[in-house]
C-alpha cells in the first residue's frame, strides 16, 4: 500500500489498530467518570456545565472508539500528511483525481500518436473510431472471438479487452502494420495461397494471431498450431486452409 493509500485509510477511520480504539475508550470512560462525579459534586450549588461536557466528551470518545474513528489516530494521520507533503520533489504526492478523459501515447504501425480519450474506451475502439484503422474488426466485443487481435509489444492480445489507457507508452501492431514495401507479410501470402478464408470478417484476427503464433514457436505440428489457434474462430470454417497456411510459413522458416 503506499503512503497516500495509507494516509486515506486512516483518515477515513479504517483498519484504526485496536491499540488505538482501547487507548481512546479507555481515556473516554476516564473523562465519563470525572464527568459524572463532577455533576453529583455540583448538582446541589450551581448548574454543572462543566460535568455535562465532559460526559459529552467521554460519549463521543467512547463512540468513535468503537467505530474505529479515533480522533488522536485521524490527527497523526493528518501531521504525517503534511510531512510528506513538504518534502517536495519527486518523493512528493499529489493527490488523487479521477478525469473522463486521458491523454495516451503510443506508437501504432511505427507512427507515433498523442490523443485524448476517453478514460472508459477500448484499444479496439480507439484504432477503428479515432485512428482509422478499420482492418481490426470487432466481432463479439467479449473477447471470444479473436477478431480484434493485435500485437502489443509483440504479444497478440483481443483488442475489445484492453483499456486505451492501458497501452499508454506502449508499442501497437494491427494488420495493416505487417506489409512493408510494399510486399505482404509471409503468413498475409499464405493465407491467400491457401484460401484460408471466406468472407474474410475473422481473417486479420487470424492472421494477428498466426504471425505471434509462429513468433513464439507453437508451430511444430497441426495439433500445436490449430492448439495455439484456438482463440480465433472462423464461422466459415476454413480451419483446415488456415492450418496449411501457417504449416508452410513454419516449414519454410525452419529452411532457412
Amino acid at each position: 500500500m503506499t503512503e497516500r493509500a495509507a494516509i486515506r485509510t486512516r483518515l477515513e477511520g479504517v483498519n484504526v489498530p485496536w491499540a488505538e480504539r482501547i487507548a481512546t475508550a479507555m481515556l473516554g470512560g476516564v473523562v465519563l467518570v470525572l464527568g459524572a462525579r463532577l455533576l453529583r459534586a455540583r448538582a446541589q450549588r450551581r448548574p454543572a456545565t462543566g460535568g455535562m461536557a465532559l460526559v459529552a466528551a467521554g460519549t463521543v470518545a467512547l463512540g468513535r472508539a468503537l467505530a474505529g474513528r479515533c480522533p488522536m489516530y485521524r490527527t497523526r494521520a493528518r501531521w504525517r500528511q503534511g510531512r510528506v507533503m513538504r518534502r517536495g520533489g519527486a518523493a512528493m504526492i499529489a493527490p488523487l483525481s479521477f478525469r473522463e478523459r486521458t491523454e495516451i501515447r503510443l506508437r501504432v504501425n511505427g507512427r507515433d500518436h498523442q490523443l485524448a480519450a476517453d478514460a472508459r474506451v477500448t484499444l479496439l475502439d480507439l484504432l477503428r473510431e479515432q485512428l482509422q484503422l478499420t482492418g481490426t474488426k470487432k466481432g463479439c466485443n467479449f473477447g471470444e472471438c479473436g477478431a480484434c487481435t493485435v500485437h502489443v509489444d509483440g504479444r497478440r492480445v483481443n483488442a475489445c479487452m484492453v483499456l486505451a489507457a492501458a497501452v499508454d507508452g506502449r508499442e501497437v501492431t494491427t494488420i495493416e502494420g505487417l506489409a512493408h514495401g510494399g510486399h505482404l507479410h509471409p503468413v498475409q501470402q499464405a493465407f491467400i495461397d491457401h484460401d484460408g478464408l471466406q468472407c474474410g470478417f475473422c481473417t486479420p484476427g487470424q492472421i494477428m494471431s498466426a504471425v505471434a503464433l509462429l513468433a513464439e514457436g507453437h508451430a511444430g505440428s497441426d495439433a500445436e498450431i490449430r492448439e495455439w489457434m484456438s482463440g480465433n474462430l472462423c464461422r466459415c470454417a476454413a480451419y483446415p486452409q488456415i492450418t496449411a497456411a501457417v504449416r508452410e510459413v513454419a516449414a519454410a522458416g525452419r529452411r532457412r
